[in-house]
């Protein structure tokens, strides 16, 4: 019978072979050793074959997995420098005031995480005395971006080196009152110490690769060298299963971010379980993340498992490791040296003559405490080996115990993450493992005492010691003094003011036509960062692929096809274009890279990122917190918006509801342009705020969202008037009457107010017409650049009033004797203009686009939802009829006359 697993002939056929007597003589060698030595010795010979060949350059297919041991092993440890003894009474006393601080806390039912740090202490604070540099020496350091559940340890280095005092830690998750500490990193929160937001698991891995890619980027273009700069990733083996978090592994290989180191702390539990119950989660991120051409270092076992290894003559141990699930693991963590001795060591012949040679203690020691994350020793292997490697970014797998050193009622058990606090008789306990000095009686009233061996003691100055000599403390978040950027040429604003008469110009083509410019400028120019996922031909911007060039670290190694065209494809080493392809979340990142350098390099950047609106809110809007939170300043410009104007793309295309997502950021401001000037003030005035001289009370770290249309139409020129500029950054200005727009009305007509957000104002506009024609009834329309601004200001006016503050909202005023009802109008669902509804004096309603979208023409679309001139109009009359200002027949004419 022929083997169904055998390489077929037809299969090797397709390989020339120009030597099969040799080719047969290596297989019959590979027959002869499994047959005398047994398969898996055949299987290690050729993984050490495979691995060798590797080694010397030889073209061959990578190996996705190792055995479960360490990578590099113990006799090739390097030394570590300093002085041991003293690291572990420094990370001893971590260890003691994460695990008080939360539990002090805990009484305030406040919550916090003892587990996660208990693990991963060694992992950071070799780190920390070793790797992390910090950014006294060249502004920007190293770049941490630190696990979220594990904040609880910063904190206490911090209080250990002086940073954070007792008050500082017994107000942890406590901000209110000031002086608090905020659960997880947040920058906005504490922006002197956290520097990246990374609790929303998935978006640290994510968000650290394109930081890594961007300082490669600053470096190329010659705006900072950061090449000494070094990316660093703490991740829980559970945080991988986010999709984001191994999104980008490709791109950071592909572009060889050697730069970039993940340190997976592999606990191997979840927030509430084992991460692979039934399988080996750090097998599984080996394979994955050797796919992706990453370095992989695991270390796995500490030096207790040496003597074990060097018994394993038969392979027996090792094989044996690769065979035992996880959730099995975390069981031998929790039971006694007889269970161990019977499940792990019985299942295994070779294995029972071993475990004769060991004593229950060192079964103990060695399954209960000995793992590669907890030993500085190990660590420090790891990360040298990790920074010294050149060409592709480095994973370290280190397994670790989640709640180590927190007693029996923590380790491995999987409640832990939900565990807040331990008994004094358990602080007792781990004070004597630890080998604190904390007497008995420091434990006044059964409150457990934070523990510090003093301002000047020998371990408090060697941590100092060590920190000045990386460049300073760490995790640090500066804001250098960054002069403003002097503010652009003004004729790159005022050329949109005249309008563009008779030829029909996009909003979105605005947008592109004013950046343009605006890259050009001699001062800022090269300060803008332009980003866009995919399809850039789509919003017009191929005009910048020759001038800007596409940033690539390898440059153009082929002839494009288009090299004849004057817009060709061109990339380029130093190139400024950020074209990540399709892929909303690394654009995102980038974003956030790009929009926050003013304070990870002291270099301000410009970043804008454009998108088609309904895939940006809508995918990222976690993104957008995180970019909140870290403080980012940048342009996100929704193209392609609006719910009727992207003919024929259907549902799924339509956006009528990103404004709606974007208002409930607090740091984004929020504008639906119309016209093309509009588009100018807006930029002008983000530009002015964000990099230039921000006007007293106004916060500088905000971004700013714009929706722009592709929708051609006739761009007026700039009314004239007073408070034309401001009504147009405050949200809302009248930009015509009927009689100015020539619609004579007849003496006493009826009047109303068309308030008009973005493309939906030629819509208000061709209303204004008909209803002055055809039903006599005088309309002023009115341009809503920005509903969520007229709101914020609103909400803002309400909290003064009750603070005895005499203020009234910008709305208020505008529209402050407007004669008649007000009809609001976008192209987003009601929601959107409802907004303002509350503050305006006048009779109020609105029209919108709800539902779902459909495929189908943009008039089709617009009769469909209820929003085209027609439809404003009898909506308009139904609105004076309410008030016997027209007949009520009239309503219904309008109906019949439209087809409605």
């Amino acid at each position: 019978m022929t083997d169904p697993n055998a390489i077929q002939p037809s299969a090797l056929d397709q390989l020339p072979d120009r030597d099969p007597e040799e080719t047969a003589e290596w297989q019959a060698s590979l027959d002869a050793v499994a047959k005398a030595a047994g398969p898996h010795r055949a299987a290690y010979l050729m993984r050490r074959t495979l691995e060798r060949a590797e080694a010397g350059g030889i073209a061959l297919p990578k190996l996705l997995e190792t055995d479960y041991v360490n990578t590099i092993p113990t006799a090739a440890e390097p030394t570590v420098p300093g002085d041991e003894e003293m690291e572990r009474k420094i990370t001893a006393w971590n260890r003691w005031n994460a695990a008080a601080m939360v539990t002090r806390g805990s009484k305030y039912g406040v919550g916090g995480h003892i587990a996660t740090f208990a693990s991963a202490a060694w992992l950071y604070e070799t780190g920390f005395n070793h790797f992390f540099k910090g950014k006294e020496a060249d502004g920007s350091g190293d770049q941490l971006y630190i696990q979220g559940h594990a904040s609880p340890g910063i904190y206490a280095r911090a209080f250990l080196d002086g940073r954070l005092t007792e008050a500082h830690l017994d107000n942890f998750r406590q901000e209110a009152g000031g002086n608090g500490l905020p659960s997880y990193p947040h920058p906005r929160r504490l922006p002197w110490l956290w520097e990246f937001p990374t609790v929303s698991m998935g978006l640290g891995p994510l968000s650290a690769i394109y930081q890594a890619r961007f300082n490669r980027y600053l470096t190329a273009r010659g705006i900072k060298d950061v090449s000494d700069s070094h990316v660093w990733a703490f991740l829980g083996d559970g945080e991988m299963d986010e999709p984001e978090s191994t999104a980008a592994l490709a791109l950071a290989s592909r572009e060889g971010l050697d730069n970039l180191t993940f340190v997976i702390n592999c606990n191997l539990q979840r927030l509430d379980g084992p991460v692979r119950a039934n399988f080996k989660i750090v097998q599984e991120l080996e394979a994955q993340f050797r796919g992706a051409g990453w370095n992989v270092v695991k270390t796995m076992w500490g030096t207790a498992w040496d003597e074990l290894f060097q018994l394993d003559t038969t392979g027996a141990l090792v094989r044996r490791l690769r065979q035992v699930p996880d959730a099995q693991v975390q069981t031998y963590q929790t039971r006694d040296a007889a269970y161990i001795r019977q499940d792990f060591f019985g299942a295994d012949p070779a294995l029972v003559e071993m475990a004769k040679l060991l004593s229950d203690d060192k079964i103990i020691e060695c399954f209960h405490l000995s793992r590669g994350g907890h030993e500085a020793r190990k660590v420090y292997a790891a990360y040298k080996a990790a920074v010294e490697f050149k060409g592709a970014p480095t994973v370290i797998l280190a397994q670790t115990v989640k709640g180590h050193t927190l007693g029996e009622g923590f380790a491995s058990k999987n409640a832990n993450h939900q565990m807040k606090k331990l008994t004094v008789d358990e602080f007792k306990t781990m004070r004597d493992l630890l080998e604190l000095p904390i007497s008995d009686s420091a434990f006044a009233d059964g409150q457990v005492p934070y523990g510090h061996p003093g301002a000047d003691s020998a371990e408090v100055r060697y941590l100092q010691e060590r920190r000045a000599a990386l460049g300073g403390p760490a995790p640090a978040r500066r804001v250098h003094a960054v002069a403003p950027l002097p503010a652009p040429a003004e004729k790159a604003f005022a050329s949109f003011d005249k309008g563009s008469g008779s030829q029909n110009v996009a909003t979105t083509m605005a947008f592109v036509r004013l950046i343009k410019d605006l890259v050009r400028d001699k001062e800022s120019g090269k300060r803008w960062v332009p980003i866009v996922p995919d399809e850039a031909r789509t919003f017009g911007m191929e005009s910048l692929f020759p001038s800007l060039g596409i940033y690539s670290p390898k440059g153009q190694t082929y002839e494009p096809v288009d090299r004849d065209q004057l817009m060709y494809y061109k990339e380029a080493k130093n190139g400024q274009i950020l074209n990540e392809g399709i892929t909303e979340a690394g654009s995102m990142a980038d974003f956030i890279a790009a929009s926050t350098a003013y304070s990870t390099h002291g270099e301000v950047m410009i970043p804008f990122y454009i998108f088609y609106s309904m895939f940006g809110w809508q995918r990222t809007a976690d993104q957008m917190w995180q970019l909140g939170d870290q403080l980012g300043r940048g342009f996100l410009v929704g193209a392609t918006a609006g719910r009727t104007t992207l003919t024929g793309e259907g549902l799924q295309h339509a956006d009528g509801h990103s404004p709606v997502i974007a208002a409930t950021n607090p740091a984004a401001l929020t504008y639906d342009p119309a016209f093309a000037y509009e588009v100018a003030a807006i930029v002008k005035d983000g530009l002015r705020r964000m990099y230039g001289e921000a006007a007293p009370g106004e916060d500088q770290d905000v971004f700013y969202y714009l929706t722009v249309y592709n929708e051609p139409m006739p761009q007026p020129a700039k009314p004239s008037g007073l408070g034309i500029d401001e009504g147009i950054v405050k949200g809302l200005y009248r930009f015509n009457t009927a009689e100015s727009a020539g619609l004579t009305p007849v003496a006493n007509a009826p009047r109303i107010q068309l308030l008009g957000s973005g493309t939906a104002i030629h819509w208000t506009l061709r209303a204004q017409k008909l209803l002055a024609e055809e039903w006599g009834v005088a309309a002023d329309v009115w341009s809503a650049t920005s509903w969520t601004e007229l709101r914020r200001d609103a909400l803002e006016a309400d909290a003064a009033l009750l603070r005895g503050e005499e203020r009234v909202p910008f709305v208020r005023q505008a529209l402050q004797g407007a004669d008649g009802p007000v009809l609001a109008v976008s192209d987003y669902m009601r929601q959107v203009p409802d907004q303002i509804a509350q503050w305006v004096e006048q009779d109020y309603s609105s029209l919108g686009a709800d539902g779902f979208g459909l495929s189908d023409t943009r008039e089709a679309a617009r009769r469909h939802f209820g929003v085209d001139a027609e439809s404003i109009v009898v909506a308009a009359l139904a609105q004076l009829a309410k008030r016997g200002e027209v007949k009520a027949t009239a309503v219904k004419e309008a109906r019949e006359k439209y087809g409605l």
